[in-house]
């Protein structure tokens, strides 16, 4: 279990942080980049909660806000498992699983795709666009990690499953109130007289 009694500890002033192995490296490291980009899509999805209207939607996203603080530990730790004083936090496949579950439940309800979606459309699914989109970040971040430090693959397979759930989670909520967007190619564009 996780105590803090105290928030502010001086120790990160000088640009370097804590991994979860007790190592020090410096705050820009791209580990640390990508379980920061995991902690704001955290965050989106948090602010995304406030208006999204489906239970079992709801109740997906809880999972997926505690699995992203597993994400974030299993990305800070710097590896090899074998070495590590405790077992390290590792995502597994059957949250990836999980996922595919819960994107094919409510794809059962939409119509197929016949244009891009804009992001936007009702509260929800305007937050859950930029939740997605966060995560796309999150999941470049965690790449560039894994192209020169050790990293679980489950972890990158999580994120890059993760945004499409975030993408049909949003069209799941736009179907509630009849909101989706679809893209017009060049709908702005002028004709030529």
């Amino acid at each position: 279990m996780v105590r803090l009694n105290k928030i502010y500890t001086r120790t990160g002033d000088a640009g370097q942080t804590h991994l979860s192995d007790g190592s020090r490296t410096s705050k820009t490291d791209c580990r640390v980049v990508a379980f920061g980009a995991v902690d704001e899509l955290n965050s989106a999805i948090g602010l995304a909660v406030r208006e999204v209207k489906s239970k079992q939607l709801l109740t997906d996203l809880a999972r997926i806000q505690n699995e992203l603080f597993d994400l974030g530990a299993d990305l800070s730790h710097p590896g090899p498992d074998e070495q590590a004083k405790t077992t390290p936090l590792r995502v597994v496949s059957e949250q990836v699983e999980q996922l595919e579950s819960s994107i094919d439940q409510m794809n059962e309800s939409l119509e197929p795709l016949k244009s891009f979606i804009l992001p936007g459309g009702s509260e929800a699914a305007a937050r859950l666009h930029l939740a997605r989109a966060i995560c796309r970040r999150a999941e470049i971040d965690a790449l560039l990690l894994a192209e020169t430090q050790s990293s679980n693959k489950a972890a990158l397979v999580y994120l890059n499953r993760l945004s499409d759930f975030l993408f049909v989670a949003a069209r799941f909520e736009n179907k509630q109130e009849n909101t989706e967007v679809l893209w017009v190619p060049g709908a702005s564009r002028q004709t030529a007289g």
